[in-house]
């Protein structure tokens, strides 16, 4: 029987439990794989992970790890780490494509950083399913670019029936957006220079926002503010999507001047400004290698990631945003295509597992298969990034959700 988050209905964890498919969290768990890239260190070889309480316990080959009798058992050719979508509005943007289930970009305001993705989060949302079940366990999602100022991103689990029961971190970035997709969504700003001076006004006044409540004197709370505020203070990052190289230097200099942490995003031109991003020491979140070159994307580059490898620029892939339905894509297969265009097997594992992780900030919980982290495993009857490859199972949070059928 498979488990999955359906739009239609409720499947109850009585009924789950009675297909003796669904381990709870508690569970204890032997994954054996003829190959473990942990991508923390070297692939093992026969390798066994013991999973106990929902993290994971043990990890080596047959040769040093002991199976306990009691523990259940399950086999794969590869295993790998849960797999993380580093950029995504799914959650946010549902799969009918109709008004009711798009809630990504808000467009009565160009500058909205107060808007939170977790209160329009759906956890339920049949798209957080098909993700996982493609080995996606972890996805930071959020409102979408196109906006000055879009909102605010999350990262969560593709488990769970509620939001809280996803949720891994609730407040993670600000979208922020430079170029000409701004004007397809608002009638002002409607150019590239009115739209940084919108977004540098409202930081000039977040500054005096944040100078004001550091000092404690009394001021009207302004949900806006306090959002720039934060990020103006270190508390939170932006991230920020251009793809022209002129965009880029752009969202570099306002960096510069304001001095806040910051990931690119998009960066369909990034290879024109490699030197640049390395100095400024920001890591991107590359593009959907796939995304149709049209537009502010017409020269994008597959070898990007490969190139940002060699610049040592740390990298993640992401599915983006799709306007149209099916409404994702798959960010397994955008870093398929990323192996195959110089990147290689390992850097594009590890760029969709523990780089992802070190870039969102959450590699003590997910990205590896090391004793203490979260229990988010994968199983493959295949290399991972061939298309022909079939998933067997998904584990998250020690939990089988998915058997592969």
């Amino acid at each position: 029987m498979k488990i999955r988050n359906v739009l239609f209905g409720l499947i109850t964890v009585a009924l789950s439990a009675a297909s003796g498919f669904l381990t709870t969290t508690d569970a204890q768990i032997a994954v054996q794989g003829e190959t473990v890239y942990t991508v923390s260190g070297e692939a093992i070889q026969n390798g066994i992970v013991l999973i106990n309480n929902g993290v994971i316990e043990e990890v080596g080959s047959e040769d040093e790890v002991d199976i306990p009798s009691d523990y259940e058992r399950h086999e794969a050719a590869v295993v790998t780490p849960g797999l993380i979508d580093a950029r995504t509005v799914v959650g946010l943007a549902g799969y009918y494509n109709q008004d009711h289930d798009q809630d990504q970009l808000e467009t009565s305001n160009a500058v909205q950083p107060e808007l939170r993705a977790i209160d329009a989060f759906n956890a339920r949302e049949f798209l957080v399913n098909y993700l996982m079940e493609e080995g996606i366990t972890t996805i930071h999602t959020g409102h979408a670019p196109g906006a000055v100022i879009s909102g605010q991103t999350m990262i969560a689990k593709t488990s769970g029936e509620t939001v809280e029961e996803s949720l891994v971190d609730s407040t993670t970035t600000i979208a922020v957006t430079f170029g000409p997709s701004i004007d397809n969504n608002y009638d002002s700003p409607g150019t590239r220079a009115k739209a940084v001076a919108v977004l540098r006004q409202n930081l000039i006044e977040a500054r005096e926002y944040a100078d004001k409540r550091a000092a404690g004197k009394d001021q009207s709370r302004n949900l806006k503010m306090e959002a720039l505020a934060d990020l103006l203070d270190g508390k939170i990052r932006a991230l920020v999507s251009a793809h022209r190289a002129h965009d880029i230097m752009t969202a570099l200099r306002i960096q510069r001047e304001f001095d806040f942490p910051m990931i690119l995003e998009g960066a369909s031109e990034a290879y024109v400004v490699l030197d640049e991003i390395k100095e400024a020491d920001i890591p991107v979140v590359i593009h959907p290698l796939m995304t149709r070159p049209s537009g502010e994307r017409k020269n994008v580059d597959m070898e990007t990631p490969a190139k940002m490898k060699e610049a040592g620029i740390p990298f993640a892939f992401q599915s983006g945003y799709e306007s149209y339905v099916p409404k994702t894509r798959v960010a397994r297969f955008e870093a398929a295509i990323a192996a195959a265009n110089e990147l290689g097997f390992e850097s594009a594992l590890h760029a969709l597992t523990l780089g992802a992780a070190e870039i969102l900030g959450i590699d003590d919980r997910v990205g590896s298969i090391e004793e203490g982290k979260d229990a988010d495993i994968v199983l493959y009857d295949g290399d991972p990034f061939e298309y022909v490859t079939h998933i067997e199972g998904v584990i998250i949070n020690g939990e089988i959700v998915y058997d592969g059928e």
